[in-house]
Protein backbone atom coordinates (compact mmCIF):
# COMPACT_ATOMS: atom_id res chain seq x y z
CA UNK A 1 0.00 0.00 0.00
CA UNK A 2 1.14 3.55 -0.70
CA UNK A 3 0.55 6.78 1.18
CA UNK A 4 -2.18 7.11 3.80
CA UNK A 5 -3.97 10.33 4.75
CA UNK A 6 -6.87 11.18 7.01
CA UNK A 7 -10.21 12.68 6.05
CA UNK A 8 -11.23 14.62 9.14
CA UNK A 9 -14.87 14.43 10.24
CA UNK A 10 -16.44 17.33 12.12
CA UNK A 11 -19.70 17.38 14.06
CA UNK A 12 -19.86 13.59 13.79
CA UNK A 13 -21.00 13.76 10.16
CA UNK A 14 -18.90 11.60 7.78
CA UNK A 15 -21.24 12.33 4.85
CA UNK A 16 -20.45 16.06 5.10
CA UNK A 17 -16.74 15.18 5.25
CA UNK A 18 -17.00 13.21 2.00
CA UNK A 19 -18.96 16.03 0.38
CA UNK A 20 -16.00 18.25 1.22
CA UNK A 21 -13.63 15.62 -0.14
CA UNK A 22 -15.56 15.61 -3.44
CA UNK A 23 -15.29 19.40 -3.56
CA UNK A 24 -11.51 19.11 -3.10
CA UNK A 25 -11.34 16.69 -6.03
CA UNK A 26 -13.35 19.00 -8.27
CA UNK A 27 -11.13 21.94 -7.31
CA UNK A 28 -8.16 20.08 -8.77
CA UNK A 29 -7.56 21.43 -12.26
CA UNK A 30 -7.32 17.93 -13.73
CA UNK A 31 -10.86 16.90 -12.69
CA UNK A 32 -13.78 18.04 -14.84
CA UNK A 33 -16.61 16.41 -12.87
CA UNK A 34 -17.28 13.90 -10.09
CA UNK A 35 -19.55 10.88 -10.50
CA UNK A 36 -21.02 10.06 -7.07
CA UNK A 37 -24.21 8.76 -5.43
CA UNK A 38 -26.69 11.61 -4.87
CA UNK A 39 -29.77 11.53 -2.67
CA UNK A 40 -33.08 11.22 -4.45
CA UNK A 41 -35.62 14.01 -3.83
CA UNK A 42 -38.30 11.47 -2.86
CA UNK A 43 -38.36 7.90 -1.55
CA UNK A 44 -34.91 7.89 0.04
CA UNK A 45 -31.74 6.31 -1.27
CA UNK A 46 -29.39 7.48 -3.99
CA UNK A 47 -28.68 7.35 -7.71
CA UNK A 48 -25.43 8.18 -9.54
CA UNK A 49 -25.02 11.82 -10.55
CA UNK A 50 -22.33 13.63 -12.52
CA UNK A 51 -21.56 16.76 -10.49
CA UNK A 52 -19.74 19.72 -12.05
CA UNK A 53 -20.93 22.44 -9.63
CA UNK A 54 -19.45 22.29 -6.09
CA UNK A 55 -22.73 23.64 -4.68
CA UNK A 56 -24.43 20.42 -5.76
CA UNK A 57 -22.29 18.25 -3.49
CA UNK A 58 -24.67 19.08 -0.63
CA UNK A 59 -26.88 16.18 -1.79
CA UNK A 60 -24.07 13.69 -2.45
CA UNK A 61 -24.07 10.71 -0.08
CA UNK A 62 -21.44 8.03 -0.89
CA UNK A 63 -22.08 6.23 2.42
CA UNK A 64 -25.82 5.57 2.02
CA UNK A 65 -26.46 1.80 1.86
CA UNK A 66 -28.58 2.30 -1.24
CA UNK A 67 -27.62 0.56 -4.49
CA UNK A 68 -30.29 1.12 -7.12
CA UNK A 69 -27.87 1.00 -10.05
CA UNK A 70 -24.36 -0.29 -10.68
CA UNK A 71 -22.70 2.84 -12.09
CA UNK A 72 -19.94 1.03 -14.00
CA UNK A 73 -21.76 1.14 -17.32
CA UNK A 74 -22.64 4.82 -16.76
CA UNK A 75 -18.95 5.52 -16.29
CA UNK A 76 -18.09 3.84 -19.60
CA UNK A 77 -20.29 6.41 -21.34
CA UNK A 78 -18.27 9.20 -19.75
CA UNK A 79 -14.84 7.79 -20.52
CA UNK A 80 -15.12 5.89 -23.79
CA UNK A 81 -13.11 7.23 -26.74
CA UNK A 82 -10.85 10.26 -26.89
CA UNK A 83 -10.23 12.40 -23.83
CA UNK A 84 -12.61 15.18 -24.85
CA UNK A 85 -14.50 15.78 -21.63
CA UNK A 86 -11.59 15.78 -19.19
CA UNK A 87 -10.85 13.46 -16.29
CA UNK A 88 -13.83 12.10 -14.34
CA UNK A 89 -13.42 11.27 -10.64
CA UNK A 90 -15.79 8.42 -9.79
CA UNK A 91 -16.76 7.42 -6.23
CA UNK A 92 -17.79 3.79 -6.61
CA UNK A 93 -18.50 0.70 -4.56
CA UNK A 94 -15.82 -2.01 -4.90
CA UNK A 95 -18.07 -4.15 -7.13
CA UNK A 96 -18.64 -1.12 -9.38
CA UNK A 97 -14.87 -0.60 -9.66
CA UNK A 98 -14.35 -4.23 -10.64
CA UNK A 99 -17.20 -4.11 -13.15
CA UNK A 100 -15.74 -0.97 -14.72
CA UNK A 101 -12.30 -2.57 -14.97
CA UNK A 102 -13.87 -5.58 -16.67
CA UNK A 103 -15.70 -3.34 -19.13
CA UNK A 104 -12.48 -1.48 -19.91
CA UNK A 105 -10.87 -4.82 -20.81
CA UNK A 106 -13.72 -5.26 -23.29
CA UNK A 107 -13.00 -1.82 -24.80
CA UNK A 108 -16.18 -0.29 -23.39
CA UNK A 109 -14.53 2.39 -21.24
CA UNK A 110 -11.16 3.96 -20.45
CA UNK A 111 -9.16 3.84 -17.25
CA UNK A 112 -7.00 6.64 -18.63
CA UNK A 113 -9.91 9.09 -18.43
CA UNK A 114 -10.91 8.16 -14.88
CA UNK A 115 -9.78 8.68 -11.31
CA UNK A 116 -11.29 5.71 -9.49
CA UNK A 117 -12.12 6.28 -5.82
CA UNK A 118 -13.66 3.47 -3.82
CA UNK A 119 -14.93 3.11 -0.27
CA UNK A 120 -14.92 0.22 2.17
CA UNK A 121 -18.38 -1.24 1.60
CA UNK A 122 -20.51 -2.65 4.46
CA UNK A 123 -23.15 -3.49 1.85
CA UNK A 124 -26.45 -2.05 0.73
CA UNK A 125 -30.11 -2.91 1.10
CA UNK A 126 -32.20 -4.35 -1.69
CA UNK A 127 -34.40 -1.79 -3.41
CA UNK A 128 -37.50 -3.23 -1.76
CA UNK A 129 -35.95 -2.80 1.71
CA UNK A 130 -34.00 0.41 1.24
CA UNK A 131 -36.67 2.82 2.47
CA UNK A 132 -37.01 0.92 5.77
CA UNK A 133 -33.52 1.94 6.86
CA UNK A 134 -33.54 5.46 8.40
CA UNK A 135 -29.97 6.07 7.24
CA UNK A 136 -31.21 6.11 3.65
CA UNK A 137 -33.46 9.00 4.63
CA UNK A 138 -30.48 11.03 5.87
CA UNK A 139 -30.50 9.97 9.56
CA UNK A 140 -26.85 10.31 10.62
CA UNK A 141 -27.04 8.28 13.84
CA UNK A 142 -28.58 5.29 12.02
CA UNK A 143 -25.89 5.52 9.36
CA UNK A 144 -23.12 5.66 11.98
CA UNK A 145 -24.50 2.55 13.67
CA UNK A 146 -24.60 0.77 10.33
CA UNK A 147 -21.00 1.70 9.52
CA UNK A 148 -19.69 0.69 12.95
CA UNK A 149 -21.36 -2.71 12.59
CA UNK A 150 -19.88 -3.23 9.13
CA UNK A 151 -23.38 -3.81 7.78
CA UNK A 152 -23.73 -6.99 9.86
CA UNK A 153 -27.11 -7.61 11.54
CA UNK A 154 -30.63 -6.23 11.22
CA UNK A 155 -31.30 -2.54 10.61
CA UNK A 156 -34.87 -1.27 10.61
CA UNK A 157 -35.94 -4.92 10.63
CA UNK A 158 -34.04 -5.82 7.45
CA UNK A 159 -30.60 -7.09 6.46
CA UNK A 160 -28.41 -5.89 3.62
CA UNK A 161 -28.88 -7.73 0.33
CA UNK A 162 -27.63 -11.31 0.16
CA UNK A 163 -25.13 -10.39 -2.57
CA UNK A 164 -23.51 -8.01 -0.07
CA UNK A 165 -23.66 -10.50 2.81
CA UNK A 166 -21.60 -12.92 0.70
CA UNK A 167 -19.25 -10.42 -1.00
CA UNK A 168 -15.54 -11.24 -0.68
CA UNK A 169 -14.22 -7.95 -2.06
CA UNK A 170 -15.47 -5.09 0.15
CA UNK A 171 -12.41 -2.80 0.04
CA UNK A 172 -11.90 -1.52 -3.53
CA UNK A 173 -8.15 -2.08 -3.57
CA UNK A 174 -8.27 -1.93 -7.39
CA UNK A 175 -9.14 1.81 -7.33
CA UNK A 176 -6.63 4.67 -7.52
CA UNK A 177 -7.73 5.86 -4.07
CA UNK A 178 -9.51 3.91 -1.33
CA UNK A 179 -11.47 5.39 1.57
CA UNK A 180 -11.10 3.24 4.68
CA UNK A 181 -14.13 2.84 6.94
CA UNK A 182 -13.66 -0.59 8.51
CA UNK A 183 -12.14 -0.44 11.98
CA UNK A 184 -12.44 3.37 12.11
CA UNK A 185 -14.68 5.59 14.20
CA UNK A 186 -16.65 7.17 11.33
CA UNK A 187 -17.86 10.04 13.50
CA UNK A 188 -14.26 11.20 13.88
CA UNK A 189 -12.33 10.36 10.72
CA UNK A 190 -11.76 8.10 7.72
CA UNK A 191 -8.60 6.85 6.05
CA UNK A 192 -7.60 7.72 2.48
CA UNK A 193 -5.16 5.30 0.83
CA UNK A 194 -3.32 5.56 -2.50
CA UNK A 195 -3.14 2.33 -4.51
CA UNK A 196 -1.68 3.56 -7.82
CA UNK A 197 0.79 6.20 -9.04
CA UNK A 198 -2.16 8.32 -10.18
CA UNK A 199 -3.66 7.97 -6.71
CA UNK A 200 -0.35 9.01 -5.14
CA UNK A 201 -0.27 12.14 -7.28
CA UNK A 202 -3.76 13.22 -6.27
CA UNK A 203 -3.09 12.34 -2.63
CA UNK A 204 -0.12 14.72 -2.60
CA UNK A 205 -2.16 17.55 -4.14
CA UNK A 206 -5.20 17.17 -1.87
CA UNK A 207 -3.20 18.41 1.10
CA UNK A 208 -4.81 16.10 3.66
CA UNK A 209 -3.02 15.31 6.94
CA UNK A 210 -0.88 12.19 6.92
CA UNK A 211 -2.12 9.15 8.84
CA UNK A 212 -1.11 5.60 9.63
CA UNK A 213 -3.04 2.36 9.77
CA UNK A 214 -2.71 0.83 13.23
CA UNK A 215 -4.06 -2.54 12.07
CA UNK A 216 -7.64 -1.96 13.21
CA UNK A 217 -8.89 -1.88 9.63
CA UNK A 218 -7.27 -5.21 8.74
CA UNK A 219 -8.64 -6.80 11.92
CA UNK A 220 -12.17 -5.57 11.22
CA UNK A 221 -11.90 -6.73 7.62
CA UNK A 222 -10.77 -10.19 8.65
CA UNK A 223 -13.76 -10.64 10.94
CA UNK A 224 -16.14 -9.42 8.26
CA UNK A 225 -14.71 -11.74 5.62
CA UNK A 226 -14.98 -14.74 7.93
CA UNK A 227 -18.72 -14.14 8.29
CA UNK A 228 -19.18 -13.48 4.59
CA UNK A 229 -17.18 -16.55 3.55
CA UNK A 230 -19.39 -18.78 5.67
CA UNK A 231 -22.49 -17.15 4.20
CA UNK A 232 -21.12 -17.62 0.68
CA UNK A 233 -20.48 -21.31 1.22
CA UNK A 234 -24.09 -21.75 2.36
CA UNK A 235 -25.32 -19.87 -0.72
CA UNK A 236 -23.25 -22.07 -3.05
CA UNK A 237 -24.41 -25.29 -1.37
CA UNK A 238 -28.09 -24.31 -1.43
CA UNK A 239 -28.01 -23.14 -5.04
CA UNK A 240 -26.05 -26.13 -6.30
CA UNK A 241 -28.48 -28.54 -4.64
CA UNK A 242 -31.51 -26.70 -6.03
CA UNK A 243 -30.21 -26.53 -9.63
CA UNK A 244 -28.39 -29.86 -9.99
CA UNK A 245 -30.57 -31.00 -12.91
CA UNK A 246 -32.86 -29.44 -15.52
CA UNK A 247 -35.97 -30.11 -13.46
CA UNK A 248 -34.47 -28.29 -10.49
CA UNK A 249 -33.19 -25.45 -12.66
CA UNK A 250 -36.60 -25.02 -14.29
CA UNK A 251 -38.23 -24.88 -10.87
CA UNK A 252 -35.60 -22.42 -9.62
CA UNK A 253 -36.36 -20.06 -12.52
CA UNK A 254 -40.10 -20.82 -12.80
CA UNK A 255 -41.26 -17.31 -11.80
CA UNK A 256 -39.23 -15.64 -14.58
CA UNK A 257 -41.45 -13.59 -16.94
CA UNK A 258 -38.80 -12.74 -19.56
CA UNK A 259 -38.81 -9.06 -18.60
CA UNK A 260 -35.01 -9.02 -19.11
CA UNK A 261 -34.58 -6.62 -16.18
CA UNK A 262 -31.62 -8.69 -15.00
CA UNK A 263 -29.91 -8.24 -18.37
CA UNK A 264 -30.55 -4.50 -18.30
CA UNK A 265 -29.32 -4.12 -14.70
CA UNK A 266 -26.18 -6.23 -15.17
CA UNK A 267 -23.17 -3.89 -15.48
CA UNK A 268 -21.10 -6.31 -17.58
CA UNK A 269 -23.86 -7.39 -20.01
CA UNK A 270 -22.86 -4.90 -22.69
CA UNK A 271 -23.94 -6.24 -26.12
CA UNK A 272 -25.40 -3.53 -28.34
CA UNK A 273 -28.00 -6.00 -29.65
CA UNK A 274 -29.21 -8.90 -27.52
CA UNK A 275 -30.31 -11.98 -29.44
CA UNK A 276 -33.34 -12.21 -27.16
CA UNK A 277 -34.55 -8.84 -28.42
CA UNK A 278 -34.49 -9.96 -32.06
CA UNK A 279 -37.09 -11.99 -33.96
CA UNK A 280 -35.19 -15.24 -33.33
CA UNK A 281 -37.55 -15.97 -30.44
CA UNK A 282 -40.72 -14.73 -32.10
CA UNK A 283 -42.19 -18.22 -32.46
CA UNK A 284 -45.14 -19.01 -34.72
CA UNK A 285 -48.51 -20.01 -33.23
CA UNK A 286 -48.24 -23.51 -34.67
CA UNK A 287 -44.91 -24.01 -32.87
CA UNK A 288 -46.47 -23.22 -29.50
CA UNK A 289 -49.35 -25.61 -30.26
CA UNK A 290 -46.96 -28.36 -31.30
CA UNK A 291 -44.86 -28.04 -28.16
CA UNK A 292 -47.95 -28.02 -25.98
CA UNK A 293 -49.23 -31.23 -27.60
CA UNK A 294 -45.84 -32.92 -27.22
CA UNK A 295 -45.50 -32.07 -23.54
CA UNK A 296 -49.12 -31.94 -22.49
CA UNK A 297 -48.64 -28.41 -21.13
CA UNK A 298 -46.31 -25.57 -22.07
CA UNK A 299 -45.14 -22.96 -19.57
CA UNK A 300 -45.66 -19.45 -20.82
CA UNK A 301 -43.63 -17.44 -21.53
CA UNK A 302 -41.23 -19.91 -23.12
CA UNK A 303 -37.43 -19.69 -23.37
CA UNK A 304 -36.95 -18.41 -19.81
CA UNK A 305 -34.46 -21.14 -18.87
CA UNK A 306 -32.67 -20.80 -22.20
CA UNK A 307 -32.37 -17.05 -21.65
CA UNK A 308 -30.59 -17.50 -18.32
CA UNK A 309 -28.37 -20.31 -19.62
CA UNK A 310 -27.33 -18.11 -22.54
CA UNK A 311 -26.48 -15.24 -20.20
CA UNK A 312 -24.51 -17.58 -17.95
CA UNK A 313 -22.48 -18.90 -20.88
CA UNK A 314 -21.94 -15.38 -22.16
CA UNK A 315 -20.79 -13.52 -19.06
CA UNK A 316 -20.07 -15.82 -16.11
CA UNK A 317 -16.36 -15.06 -16.56
CA UNK A 318 -17.13 -11.33 -16.13
CA UNK A 319 -19.65 -11.47 -13.25
CA UNK A 320 -18.55 -9.41 -10.23
CA UNK A 321 -21.40 -10.57 -7.95
CA UNK A 322 -22.93 -7.12 -7.41
CA UNK A 323 -26.45 -8.58 -7.15
CA UNK A 324 -28.17 -6.03 -9.37
CA UNK A 325 -29.78 -8.86 -11.37
CA UNK A 326 -31.82 -9.94 -8.33
CA UNK A 327 -32.33 -6.33 -7.27
CA UNK A 328 -34.07 -5.65 -10.57
CA UNK A 329 -36.21 -8.80 -10.67
CA UNK A 330 -39.94 -8.06 -10.16
CA UNK A 331 -40.72 -11.63 -9.09
CA UNK A 332 -37.85 -12.26 -6.64
CA UNK A 333 -36.24 -14.95 -8.77
CA UNK A 334 -32.89 -15.73 -7.04
CA UNK A 335 -30.89 -14.76 -10.13
CA UNK A 336 -27.90 -13.53 -8.16
CA UNK A 337 -27.56 -16.83 -6.32
CA UNK A 338 -27.41 -18.76 -9.59
CA UNK A 339 -25.04 -16.39 -11.37
CA UNK A 340 -22.72 -15.98 -8.39
CA UNK A 341 -22.48 -19.76 -7.93
CA UNK A 342 -21.76 -20.47 -11.59
CA UNK A 343 -19.42 -17.49 -11.96
CA UNK A 344 -17.33 -18.62 -8.98
CA UNK A 345 -16.92 -22.06 -10.54
CA UNK A 346 -16.17 -20.70 -14.02
CA UNK A 347 -13.64 -18.14 -12.86
CA UNK A 348 -11.91 -20.69 -10.63
CA UNK A 349 -11.58 -23.04 -13.61
CA UNK A 350 -9.86 -20.29 -15.62
CA UNK A 351 -7.81 -19.09 -12.61
CA UNK A 352 -9.36 -15.70 -13.23
CA UNK A 353 -11.14 -13.11 -11.13
CA UNK A 354 -13.32 -10.50 -12.81
CA UNK A 355 -12.01 -6.95 -12.26
CA UNK A 356 -8.96 -8.03 -10.29
CA UNK A 357 -6.27 -6.68 -12.59
CA UNK A 358 -6.65 -4.34 -15.60
CA UNK A 359 -3.70 -6.08 -17.28
CA UNK A 360 -5.22 -9.57 -16.96
CA UNK A 361 -6.87 -10.58 -20.23
CA UNK A 362 -10.41 -12.07 -20.11
CA UNK A 363 -10.22 -15.89 -20.26
CA UNK A 364 -11.91 -16.39 -23.63
CA UNK A 365 -9.69 -13.81 -25.34
CA UNK A 366 -6.44 -15.78 -24.88
CA UNK A 367 -5.25 -19.28 -25.78
CA UNK A 368 -3.27 -21.38 -23.34
CA UNK A 369 -1.74 -24.49 -24.83
CA UNK A 370 -1.98 -26.62 -21.70
CA UNK A 371 -5.39 -25.43 -20.44
CA UNK A 372 -8.02 -28.01 -19.40
CA UNK A 373 -5.81 -31.01 -20.17
CA UNK A 374 -8.33 -33.26 -18.40
CA UNK A 375 -10.58 -32.61 -21.42
CA UNK A 376 -8.08 -32.19 -24.25
CA UNK A 377 -5.75 -34.99 -23.20
CA UNK A 378 -2.75 -32.69 -22.92
CA UNK A 379 0.05 -32.08 -25.41
CA UNK A 380 0.99 -34.81 -27.89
Amino acid sequence: MGSIARIEVTNGNPVAALQGFCARLLADGEISAVLAPRRLPVGGGTMPALVADPEQFRDVDPLAPSFRLNAARMLTRLTRGADEGGLVAALLRPCEVRAFIELCKLNQGSLENTLLVSLDCPGAFANADSARFPGNQGDTESLLGFLRAGGQGFFGGVKVARACRTCQHPTGAEADLSIGIFGQEPAKGLLLMANTPRGEGFMARLGLPEASDDGSRAKALQGLLEQRSAAQERLFAETTAATSDMTGLSTFLSACVNCYNCRTACPVCYCKECVFLTDVFEHKPWQYMSWARQRGALKMPTDTVFFHLTRLAHMSTACVGCGQCSNACPNDVPVMELFKTIAASTQKAFEYEAGRDPAEAPPLSVFREHEFTELTGGPD
